[in-house]
């Protein structure tokens, strides 16, 4: 039988954490690249060479770029094979490669790399064929943009999230899954490692970034974090 110590406690909005929460946003500049793919034998050459920046904007930044989309292809390859290839077999399965899974670019690469290829060779007579538009690789450089946004507990992180912008949103829930080598997100880590409270951290970690635009992402944590309060 559970005893009032083996309960487990409610998050406390006003329990400080041991270190605070600050909340960035980022800016991008886009660069358009060198390359320029017009088949899918070229798209598998370039996705070997390109910088590790475009597959970074490619597969991560799109998701900011179109965050407002819920239906549709996730990836910018994945929607050229569909658009301008017409290859729809292609295009799903490049668009079921889920970012959240990866912790570095260069594992990524060789998932695109590895899809396109087994395609090519199941389907030789695509490997040449015009697509009605070339891709072209592209890049971004990120500026982390600091913001007065501090959160010292979990009624200050909700407040937080309120007022952060989608870019911040897109930074700390998706982009650090590279810059911190894990499959999280910095809010799941800071609630864990901060405020010890995993379980939470564990649910903001499992939201489908898929099927949800940034927005969604948004609401969907402070629903998390006002139940707990």
């Amino acid at each position: 039988m559970a005893t009032a110590q083996n309960l487990p406690q409610p998050a406390s909005p006003l329990r400080w954490a041991r270190a605070p929460f600050y909340f960035n946003s980022a800016a991008h500049l886009i660069r358009i690249g060198q390359q320029k793919a017009t088949t899918l034998a070229e798209l598998a050459e370039y996705l070997r060479t390109c910088p590790d920046a475009s597959i970074f904007q490619h597969m991560f930044q799109t998701l900011q770029e179109h965050h407002y989309i819920r239906e549709g292809f996730s990836n910018d390859f994945a929607h050229w094979a569909f658009a301008a290839c017409n290859e729809i077999g292609l295009a799903e399965r490049l668009a079921a490669v889920d970012v959240r899974e990866y912790t570095s670019i260069k594992a990524l690469r060789e998932t695109l790399i590895g899809i396109v290829e087994e395609y090519l060779k199941k389907n030789p007579r695509t490997r040449e064929r015009t697509a009605f538009e070339p891709f072209y690789f592209c890049a971004s450089d990120t500026v982390v943009v600091p913001t007065p946004i501090v959160a010292r507990n979990l009624a200050e992180f909700a407040e937080g999230l309120k007022q952060v912008s989608i870019s911040g949103i897109h930074y700390h829930f998706i982009q650090a899954r590279l810059r911190l080598k894990l499959n999280s997100n910095d809010f799941s880590v800071w609630l864990e490692q901060e405020l010890d409270l995993g379980t939470l951290a564990d649910r903001i970690n499992r939201i489908d970034i898929y099927t949800s635009t940034l927005q969604d992402v948004r609401r969907q944590i402070l629903k998390i974090i006002e139940k707990a309060l």
